[in-house]
């Protein structure tokens, strides 16, 4: 089963599961789960073939959900769940494969739509960081700096690192060779009638007027909102306003 981090204390509220993008971990995610742990349990998963989760050649969409649901019937059956980009994704397909999992569902700041950009130049340049010159985090950042990587994106790829071992927590030869699949999304004439946010940054092109056809046929129940300002990485860019809106949702009869 996926490596968890819980936070919180299960309730009469179903837990929420929280599931994190490429290159992530359940770490990135501490604040948020700690903060929405106040209503019930939180349990946020390293992906497949990401921090302390199983590493695999199948990286694809139907098999991350399936992982999903597996730590799902671990704690009851049933959660509400949240997914970032990949785990968005991911989140989706749980929602089309395995329809009783799901409570609510949360998509931030994805479509289950094909994007024509790569993050291959994102492995590319983790692939060239000498690890064997590294005894701190900011080592890396160092490296990954004079290969062009923002500093932004230094400080979120170091989080994968595990110093003691010398070694990256991600299975960046896995990812690079399923990054068509990860940046697609699987065909299904499947649907989900549960309530569904797709909560996006006001600032990210990643959800665009043309995408909401293709979510609102997978997800006819889907509502949209964004948060001003905010890119991509809209937790990170606004962590209260993206907590605010989740427990919003979550808390709404």
């Amino acid at each position: 089963m996926l490596n968890t981090i819980l936070h919180g204390s299960p309730s009469e509220r179903p837990p929420v599961v929280i599931a994190h993008g490429l290159y992530g971990s359940a770490r990135n995610w501490g604040v948020i789960a700690k903060r929405l742990s106040d209503r019930g349990q939180v349990i946020a998963v390293d992906m497949r073939n990401h921090g302390r989760s199983l590493r695999s050649d199948d990286h694809r969409y139907e098999a991350m959900a399936d992982d999903l649901a597996e730590v799902i019937a671990a704690h009851g059956g049933k959660a509400d769940v949240v997914g970032h980009s990949m785990g968005g994704k991911a989140a989706m397909m749980l929602a089309l494969r395995h329809p009783d999992a799901i409570g609510k569902l949360v998509v931030a700041d994805i479509a289950p739509v094909a994007y024509c950009h790569s993050q291959m130049p994102f492995i590319d340049a983790m692939r060239q960081v000498d690890l064997s010159r590294v005894e701190r985090r900011s080592d890396a950042e160092s490296q990954l700096a004079e290969l062009g990587v923002e500093k932004a994106l230094q400080s979120f790829f170091t989080q994968s690192l595990d110093l003691k071992e010398g070694r990256w927590l991600l299975n960046l030869d896995a990812l690079a060779e399923n990054m068509p699949r990860i940046m697609s999304f699987p065909e299904t004439d499947a649907s989900w009638t549960g309530p569904a946010l797709f909560l996006s940054g006001a600032a990210s092109d990643y959800v665009r007027p043309e995408h909401r056809e293709t979510i609102k046929r997978l997800f006819p129940a889907a509502r949209f909102a964004k948060l001003p300002g905010a890119g991509h990485w809209l937790h990170a860019d606004d962590p209260r306003g993206f907590e605010a809106a989740v427990r919003v949702f979550l808390d709404a009869a």
